[in-house]
């Protein structure tokens, strides 16, 4: 067992190694031009999507306008997720720029103390979410060719997040204590709500104390160099998939699984759309949207599995961006599996009884249908201010609710203590 053992975790991935470094020299042509889309890839779509929003909230964070929104959204985050009311700020930010801005700023999170192992943990299975352009436009539009699918592939993914948040706030759940409770309630409501924010916000840009310029300067740095490390990523699995698809072990594996699908209703032509989902998401949801002779329905569901599952590739991002903490990727890779069950599940709803998306014709969503990237500033300028309005509508609204929760809990509590 020792022997097997070590030939699982020492030996296997060194022959996997060497054997994706032959195949780069029997096809360097095919690796080449993989390499090339990955890369075109990244650079008009992945950098001038995520680069504004890796500096904007990293700055944040160091304003201590995070620790601010923090104390003002504990009412809403604590009860319904069990992380902090920091997590709100990722989870906006992740609904709004996609994989994996969630992850890296749960990380910063993480380092920066606002949260422990457990919060963070809970935190990443369900903030790294796919964006709503790549849904609407990419996958709705440009890949299945049915613009009025993108709403329902939407909202399937993200009633998935948030229900997937939902079952993680009891992962390593503990009891609280009942002592010292009523103390503790009166003495917070010495002090408003507001003034604990503006204490937390003052308390963190002191303990930060690095100065504008500085702060600048070292937020752009950190979010070039993550983007760089997302590139190669992305490029590298570009690679990947290319070799496997030439030496066909994408379409053994489709053989494998198709064998799965017919016992839950599913096509068994959709076998090879989810293989290459399960190792890159673009991909995945082209092939799925390629497939004749199976019906919209199905295909929805495909690209939603494939798209809360989100690949290998997105993983291995993961993995990498969390590597300098404490953090471990078990439970963010159990929550993709339980995200991708609900997203399908979702989606039978959706476009069975709810018939969401017969509701809506494809005319209403017209800002979606620009899928190609013009690779200039006016493009990169209408993306960034897209995410930026969906970020600041997701905060509005869990402010909104937040400061209901607080102001109802504090006049119940008030009651109750006299």
């Amino acid at each position: 067992m020792k022997i097997d053992r070590k030939m699982f975790i020492f030996y296997l991935p060194a022959i996997i190694a060497v054997l994706i470094t032959i195949s780069l020299v029997l096809y360097p042509k095919e690796a080449f031009e993989a390499s090339i889309n990955g890369l075109a890839i990244w650079w008009n779509i992945v950098f001038p999507a995520l680069l504004p929003f890796f500096i904007f909230s990293q700055v944040l964070i160091g304003l201590g306008v995070v620790h601010f929104l923090g104390v003002l959204l504990e009412p809403i985050m604590r009860p319904l997720f069990n992380v902090p009311g920091s997590g709100s700020f990722v989870m906006a930010m992740g609904l709004a720029s996609g994989f994996p801005l969630g992850a890296v700023l749960t990380t910063k999170l993480r380092k920066d103390n606002l949260c422990d192992k457990t919060e963070a943990e809970r935190l990443l299975s369900f903030v790294n979410t796919a964006d709503p352009l790549f849904m609407f436009g990419a996958v709705a539009v440009g890949m299945l060719h049915q613009p009025e699918a993108g709403l329902t592939i939407a909202v399937a993914h993200y009633l998935s997040s948030v229900s997937l948040g939902l079952i993680m706030r009891f992962y390593k759940s503990r009891g609280t204590k009942i002592s010292g409770r009523i103390a503790e309630t009166k003495k917070k409501l010495q002090k408003n709500i507001f003034q604990q924010a503006l204490t937390a916000l003052i308390k963190a840009r002191e303990k930060d104390g690095r100065p504008i310029g500085k702060l600048l300067g070292d937020t752009v740095r950190d979010s070039i160099n993550t983007l760089l490390l997302i590139g190669g990523f992305i490029i590298l699995f570009s690679v990947i998939m290319s070799i496997l698809n030439l030496i066909g072990i994408t379409e053994y594996l489709a053989l494998c699984i198709s064998w799965l699908l017919a016992p839950l209703g599913l096509d068994v032509e959709l076998a090879p759309a989810l293989i290459n989902g399960f190792m890159e998401i673009d991909l995945g949801c082209q092939v799925a949207g390629t497939i004749p002779h199976i019906s919209m329905e199905q295909k929805i569901m495909a690209v939603s599995a494939i798209i809360a599952w989100s690949g290998l590739s997105v993983h291995a991002q993961v993995a990498s961006i969390i590597s300098s903490t404490d953090i471990s990727i078990a439970p963010y890779i159990l929550g993709r599996i339980i995200q991708a069950v609900l997203a399908v599940l979702y989606c039978m709803l959706l476009t069975g009884p709810l018939r969401l998306a017969s509701l809506f014709r494809p005319e209403t969503i017209p800002v979606f249908l620009h899928t190609i990237p013009d690779n200039n500033l006016p493009y990169w300028f209408e993306r960034t201010v897209f995410m930026g309005e969906r970020f600041f509508l997701v905060m509005l609204i869990l402010l909104v609710i937040s400061l209901s929760f607080y102001y109802t809990g504090t006049l119940c509590k008030k009651k109750a203590l006299r």
